[in-house]
């Protein structure tokens, strides 16, 4: 390398680095509003090393694909998915969401998507792609969907019913097994997006909390969302669509004639080896026992944070399902703009009137002792306590 090339190599990257500087990162702890978190050490290694790899022409990298191939397994394992069941690597939820109401499109030729009205907005994606009609159906006020409200909105245009194992505003669980039977008398599509759910659920039941069944033992499910980019401790982005019937796949394959393969399915033709390898070296170093104290350490802390935030006089929308919790506020919004002003970044949930707090592996109980002071000073401003 000449000192020309030196010189400007390091401007680059000086000047990466002010872009960079502007950033909030996972690793500070002041992200409470996100459910992605700081990917495990090993993801970080095992992703620089796949850089190169494309799983869209997967002849050319067959260690990766094999890699491909033992992650898909883990999460077959993990769904409790039957010996006919297929996975495609996605992106994360939006596209595993949307691969889902594809295929069911494609099955069954109907219209119609029903969805709980907490539904992850990615379903209004689909909607404009797919030419297909939503109809949001009420919840309860545990914020689930209403079996009852559902079963009236059935029809024969009916394509698709979609459940949730983990809401994006409060991690709350919808009567899974109930919808399971519905659809499986009436022979309807059965989604469940679990995209933030389908890495907290399993470790929770095998701690005994009180949770319902989300998987394929229940019949009536057709295919299933995971994200191991949230709580699965991998690098964006890495999620999976896990289908009962691996031949489904074929009725959105195209002929692929320029690759290695003749046919391929799913929305991306390119496709990183390098957050499937990194995935897959999580699962390898955690295991089913490692998750489970990731899982455990997560509600210990959210717990705590229950104890603290009804210390300061505020109230929750309801207790918490998973390591999730909304914090009702009358100005939700102007309660996040003061604190984002002070370092602090939560969301708001504008039509639950609440801020949205997500513990993930990196927030701890200090960082929970830093950040409840700051908003019950910001709470005592706006006139919320």
């Amino acid at each position: 390398m000449t000192s020309i090339d030196s010189q400007r190599r390091k401007s680059i990257l000086r000047e990466l680095e002010r872009f960079q500087q502007h950033d909030l990162c996972f690793s500070s702890g002041h992200i409470l509003g996100s459910m992605c978190t700081v990917p495990h050490p090993i993801a970080r290694e095992a992703y620089v090393r796949f850089l190169e790899t494309n799983l869209g022409d997967p002849e050319l990298c067959p260690g990766t694909k094999q890699i491909e191939s033992l992650f898909l397994r883990f999460i077959a394992q993990l769904l409790h998915a039957p010996k006919s069941a297929g996975g495609q690597i996605v992106s994360g939820g939006t596209e595993g969401n949307i691969t889902a109401m594809w295929l069911a499109k494609v099955l069954s030729r109907k219209k119609e998507i029903l969805i709980p009205k907490s539904a992850h907005f990615s379903f209004q994606k689909i909607s404009s792609l797919m030419d297909t009609k939503l109809i949001e159906i009420p919840l309860t006020d545990k914020y689930v969907v209403d079996i009852s409200q559902l079963k009236k909105k059935i029809n024969v245009r009916t394509v698709a019913i979609v459940g949730l194992a983990g809401s994006t505003e409060l991690g709350t669980i919808d009567p899974l097994p109930e919808i399971s039977d519905i659809c499986g008398d009436e022979h309807i599509f059965f989604h469940v997006d679990a995209a933030f759910g389908g890495f907290v659920i399993p470790f929770l039941k095998a701690m005994e909390y009180p949770l319902p069944d989300f998987d394929f033992r229940l019949h009536g499910v057709s295919s299933i969302s995971i994200d191991a980019h949230k709580m699965g401790c991998a690098v964006i982005p890495l999620g999976t669509l896990m289908i009962r019937e691996k031949q489904w796949l074929e009725s959105i394959s195209v002929d692929s004639p320029y690759i290695s393969t003749e046919k391929q399915a799913g929305l991306l033709g390119t496709r990183s080896g390098a957050p499937v390898a990194a995935a897959y070296a999580v699962t390898k170093y955690l295991g089913m026992s490692g998750y489970r104290n990731v899982v455990r350490s997560c509600m210990e802390v959210t717990h705590y944070a229950v104890r603290r935030i009804s210390d300061i006089g505020l109230e929750l929308i309801l207790p918490p399902t998973m390591n999730v919790l909304g914090v009702k506020l009358k100005k939700p919004g102007e309660v996040v703009q003061k604190l984002s002003r002070q370092g602090w970044r939560v969301n708001k949930v504008e039509r639950l009137s609440c801020i949205r707090l997500v513990f993930m592996p990196q927030i701890t109980k200090k960082i929970i002792d830093e950040f409840i002071p700051v908003l019950q000073k910001t709470c005592k401003e706006v006139g919320e306590i």
